[in-house]
This record gives C-alpha cells, sequence and structure tokens, in this order.
C-alpha cells in the first residue's frame, strides 16, 4: 500500500511526517531546513521515492476565524509548486494551532527548551498527518 507524507510548512522549514503502509498511524520523520524551492522539492521527492509515496497531505495555516490569509496563501502557493515540479496529488488539513500543540507535546515530554526547536516541525507534520488519516479511516 502506498504512504502519505504529512508536511508542516513554514518560511524557514518543512516538517516531513510519513504514514505506516496501512495508513493508520503518522510518525514525524525529519526537518528539511529551506533554501531554495528546488533544493526542498529534490529532497522531497527522494523522500517521496524511498517511502513509495502516493499524496502529500499540507497543513493550511487558516486564522482563527477559518478565513484564508497571507501565510495560508503562502503555503498554497509553495504547495502549488511542489504539486507542477513532483507531480503528486495535494491535499490540505486545517493545522491551525499544530504548531503549539506539538511544542507543549515537547514540554510535557521533558524535552530541553535548547533541543525543542529541532522536533517541533516534525512533531506538527505528524499531528497534521494523523489529522488527516483519522478523518478518511
Amino acid at each position: 500500500m502506498k504512504r502519505l507524507l504529512g508536511l508542516d510548512i513554514g518560511n524557514k522549514t518543512v516538517g516531513v511526517a510519513v504514514s505506516d503502509p496501512l495508513g493508520i498511524f503518522a510518525q514525524g520523520l525529519l526537518t528539511i531546513q529551506r533554501t531554495s524551492k528546488k533544493a526542498d522539492a529534490e529532497a522531497l521527492r527522494e523522500l517521496i521515492d524511498r517511502y513509495a509515496v502516493e499524496k502529500l497531505i499540507v497543513g493550511l495555516p487558516k486564522n482563527m476565524n477559518n478565513s484564508i490569509g497571507f501565510q495560508a496563501e503562502r503555503t498554497m502557493r509553495y504547495a502549488d509548486f511542489l504539486r507542477e515540479t513532483l507531480g503528486i496529488e495535494i491535499e490540505y488539513v486545517d493545522e491551525r494551532l499544530t504548531t503549539a500543540s506539538a511544542e507543549m507535546a515537547l514540554i510535557e515530554g521533558g524535552v530541553r527548551r535548547e533541543h525543542r526547536k529541532e522536533h517541533v516541525d516534525k512533531i506538527a507534520a505528524a499531528m497534521i498527518l494523523q489529522t488527516y488519516l483519522d478523518a478518511h479511516r
């Protein structure tokens, strides 16, 4: 069975998570430090090939009133670039408060402040992907 990749797209990083082969659980993989769109796409292409990914699940940072703001538009433009460059289907998941939830999970897990930054984006990506998996079961 094909897998899914979850993405938490930020201005400087992209958190990445992958589903298990049965599409039940999401696991945080890594955080890509954004350098250029081309380099980002190449890094994602490698993961898509390695995990036999059929679709990208992208967190859409809506405003608290459910409207699409500047950051959400920016995310959608970036996702459009990935769709065209990688030739892969993309679906969006509302990601409001996932980064805050990921930060809280790390705090509750006892992760020291200086180490949280390296994990928060991939944890947020796993939350985005898990939301999608739970809704489509």
